[in-house]
């Protein structure tokens, strides 16, 4: 895991974001707000692709390799071991590809789980015969703990975030992590809510794969998350079979002589086009301020945020899940049906946007959010109850 040398404290960022004050915007875990640096690289990025005798060779692939490099750092892995995957869904299919079962096996997913994630493995499960785990939680018990309670040796693979996208729970990757590697299973990561916001110390938890959307946390354009592969599944088959990836593809005068070898590490798993010259400019302009202002710094920034709503949504009589179990920068009110309609209501009303999912209503800061943010959000709750 990366280490930080800034540790002071973050103060509101609202200047680096493009934000509309007439709207209070509680919705990163669905859309990140836009950086105006990231605006301006993507600006910049269409007035280069204009003059396309401006592109070389090397270019299709410097920008690359500097976001794989990014995130790598983020992750705490080498730049060989991450590959760039468009979404969640190409990511997880692709270590779908390479993972094993057979009819008596279980894989283990979270009930409410993202969709993407649950079919991935529901056709996995169709396909090896193997039976599809879906692990609930009941009123009050904690996410790792029904995990933990579910994992047994027929078990072949547990595909679970360490948060949950509806409403913020923690689970305890290091617990479960262990748990299946007693058992010999598979682990397989979305961080889809957290990579960004939430250190992932990915040498310790030892995972098979990861994977991560870039246009939430990441604060990037849609189309350009990562996945990391292990050492177990790295010489494995990818999805295609793009030039860019083939050892060699670096030299365009001899792309004919086909090449039976891939780039080094997991670059075979590259999706197509992604020399992406409108989008990755953007990609390494969002990571570059994250690292200036480091994962664990707004982690803690926005936890100071979602503290202040747990308290005062405490004092309004909603249940609020202590601060042990829940995301430092997501956290879901849940409220009778009846109520969530209104405050879902309210809160439209008073142009601040949230995101409901399932039974709960999920609030998602980020840097950009003010004070008068937070007063108009629960005042638009408080009016509903």
């Amino acid at each position: 895991m990366p280490t930080e040398s800034n540790t002071q404290p973050l103060s509101n960022q609202r200047a680096k974001f493009e934000v509309d004050d007439a709207v209070a915007y509680f919705n990163a875990a669905n859309l990140s707000p836009l950086l105006k640096c990231v605006r301006a690289a993507g600006e910049a990025a269409l007035v280069r692709r204009s003059k396309p005798w401006t592109i070389s060779a090397p270019d299709w692939f410097a920008s690359g390799e500097k976001l794989r490099s990014q995130r790598a750092a983020l992750l705490g892995v080498h730049p060989d071991e991450v590959a760039h995957a468009p979404s969640t869904s190409y990511g997880l299919a692709a270590v779908a590809r390479n993972l094993t079962a057979k009819p008596g096996d279980r894989v283990l997913v979270l009930a409410g789980e993202f969709p993407s994630s649950y079919y991935t493995w529901k056709r996995f499960t169709s396909r090896t015969g193997a039976e599809l785990l879906v692990v609930g939680c009941e009123p009050g018990q904690e996410w790792t703990e029904a995990i933990l309670a579910a994992i047994d040796d027929r078990v072949i693979i547990a595909s679970v975030p360490n948060v949950h996208w509806t409403n913020g729970a923690l689970v305890d990757l290091t617990r479960v992590g262990a748990a299946l590697s007693r058992v010999g299973a598979a682990f397989v990561i979305d961080a889809s809510q957290s990579l960004g916001a939430m250190p992932l110390d990915i040498p310790s938890l030892r995972p098979a794969a990861v994977v991560s959307v870039g246009y939430k946390w990441l604060l990037g354009p849609m189309g350009f998350g990562s996945l990391y592969v292990a050492p177990s599944i790295r010489d494995g088959e990818p999805l295609e079979e793009n030039w860019i990836s083939r050892a060699g593809a670096d030299d365009f005068t001899t792309l004919i002589d086909y090449q039976d070898d891939y780039m080094p590490g997991a670059r075979r798993f590259d999706v197509g086009q992604h020399s992406n010259f409108n989008l990755v400019p953007m990609a390494v302009a969002a990571m570059e301020q994250i690292e200036e202002w480091g994962v664990s710094r707004i982690g803690a920034a926005l936890g100071v945020v979602t503290g202040e709503i747990a308290e005062r949504a405490t004092k309004l009589g909603i249940a609020v899940p202590p601060v042990e179990r829940r995301a430092p920068h997501i956290i879901g009110l849940e409220l009778p049906v009846p109520a969530a309609r209104r405050a879902a209501a309210a809160l439209e009303a008073a142009n601040v946007v949230v995101s409901r999912r399932g039974s709960s209503i999920r609030i998602a800061p980020h840097l950009h959010n003010s004070r008068e943010d937070v007063d108009r959000l629960l005042r638009a709750i408080a009016s509903a109850l």
